[in-house]
């Protein structure tokens, strides 16, 4: 595919096939075009990695082609970005909707399931507080959901400064969502009950015998506290590469920046999540008081919250390069660096996680002395061998003052490793 038809395809919303619907407004429309893009991109990245494509003009110079391959692909990964930003903000409006469905369709569930189990032993008070508390729930989240429409509904609390679902944040979410169905239920009964009940049901929610509840409610709150302030500190100081997303996934509460599998995220939602569903049987068993926990559980709900935020100390670290070498092709002399020479940068760090979107890894900038100098995108087959997260290649530029300089590398996330001094000749 030409330079051309994938900016057509990309930017403008034409359809490649014809009868799509490429808007980038609607919801389809813009998940179509994104698809396109995708699309586009990916077949005009093969046919430079397959050399095809490049002009009969730069053949001679392989530095000239490669800048200008790696030109082509950002221009066309910016239309890519482009393309996912409208379809993340349309995502937006679309999972609203979608949450409110699952909101109502558990309370249709919730009364299904007290219609079933009623036959042969009666509608009960305890059924009825149970379905008003739900209902007056579902309404107070349908409420959330239309204050802020825009940003996904009754999910927005959920979702952080970096576009991810927040780990903590969701976990801290079901436990209020858990206490405030206890609590409905419980004044709903209390409406209801005669004086000889009411001092029974203000028993059950005494300190002695909702404490284990409460203390896990603070632990999932102060968890969600810490994580963010220590997340946002780690990122001002350097220490914490962070790279927004361009939509919040499910899979966010499972895994880090990259998309891949994160224990310590995995363990505090399932560890919290078995918990809250032996909350939900005991309140389902008893529901004239707030569900009773083992202190047990809450030993290892503690535990599991030690374990996330200390997961979040250590995680990522700043950029680091550990040498630079003059890149040699097979069968090049041994040479010092000179101007014009490609040198090879080798450390860790260079693409952080979530950095791995074509558009982010053109943001990827070396600082040679006073120069800025792009990292070029070089495509291969599948993916593209610069730059990666241990190496980068990138020409010494004429411009570079021969004598002692520094090499420095600045990240996508705009962080900046230490500077690492080289010698240039002339």
């Amino acid at each position: 595919m030409s330079v051309e038809a994938a900016g057509r395809v990309a930017g403008t919303g034409e359809p490649e096939g014809g009868g799509a619907c490429l808007c980038g407004q609607c919801p389809h429309g813009a998940r179509a075009g994104h698809r396109q893009a995708v699309a586009a991109f990916v077949a005009l990245r093969e046919d430079f990695a397959a050399g095809r494509g490049v002009p009969a003009g730069l053949a001679h110079s392989a530095g000239a082609a490669r800048q200008w391959v790696s030109d082509e692909l950002t221009l066309s990964a910016r239309a890519l970005a482009e393309r996912a930003t409208a379809e993340g903000i349309t995502w937006l409006a679309v999972v609203r909707r979608r949450t409110l469905l699952v909101v109502w369709a558990a309370v249709v569930a919730l009364l299904l399931g007290q219609a079933l189990t009623a036959i042969g032993t009666g509608w009960t008070v305890a059924r009825t507080a149970g379905l008003i508390a739900a209902v007056v729930l579902a309404l107070v989240l349908t409420a959330a959901a239309w204050r802020h429409r825009a940003h996904g509904g009754a999910a927005a609390p959920l979702i952080g400064e970096d576009r991810r679902l927040s780990t903590s944040r969701a976990v801290a979410a079901g436990w209020v969502t858990v206490v405030l169905y206890a609590v409905l239920m419980a004044a709903v009964r209390l409406a209801a009950a005669r004086s000889g009940e009411r001092r029974r049901l203000l028993d059950g929610l005494e300190l002695p015998h909702s404490g284990a509840l409460l203390a896990v409610v603070f632990s999932g709150c102060a968890v969600a506290v810490l994580a963010h302030a220590l997340v946002a500190v780690r990122v001002r100081t350097g220490r914490l590469q962070k790279v927004p997303a361009e939509r919040p996934r499910a899979a966010d509460l499972l895994a880090d920046d990259a998309g891949r599998g994160s224990f310590p995220d995995a363990q505090y939602v399932l560890m919290n999540g078995a918990v809250m569903g032996y909350a939900l049987v005991c309140l389902a068993r008893r529901p004239g008081q707030l569900p009773a926990l083992p202190w047990g559980l809450v030993g290892l709900v503690l535990l599991s919250g030690a374990t996330y935020l200390a997961a979040k100390a250590v995680a990522g670290g700043r950029p680091v390069i550990l040498s630079v070498v003059r890149s040699r092709e097979l069968g090049d002399l041994a040479a010092p660096i000179r101007t014009g020479d490609d040198i090879e940068i080798r450390g860790t760090g260079f693409v952080p996680p979530g950095a791995g979107a074509p558009d982010r890894l053109a943001r990827t900038v070396v600082r040679i002395g006073a120069v800025h100098v792009p990292v070029p995108l070089v495509p291969v087959a599948g993916g593209f061998a610069n730059p990666t997260d241990a190496v980068l290649t990138v020409p010494v530029p004429v411009d570079v003052e021969p004598g002692r300089v520094e090499v420095r590398v600045v990240t996508a996330a705009g962080v900046e490793t230490d500077g690492y001094p080289i010698d240039v000749q002339e």
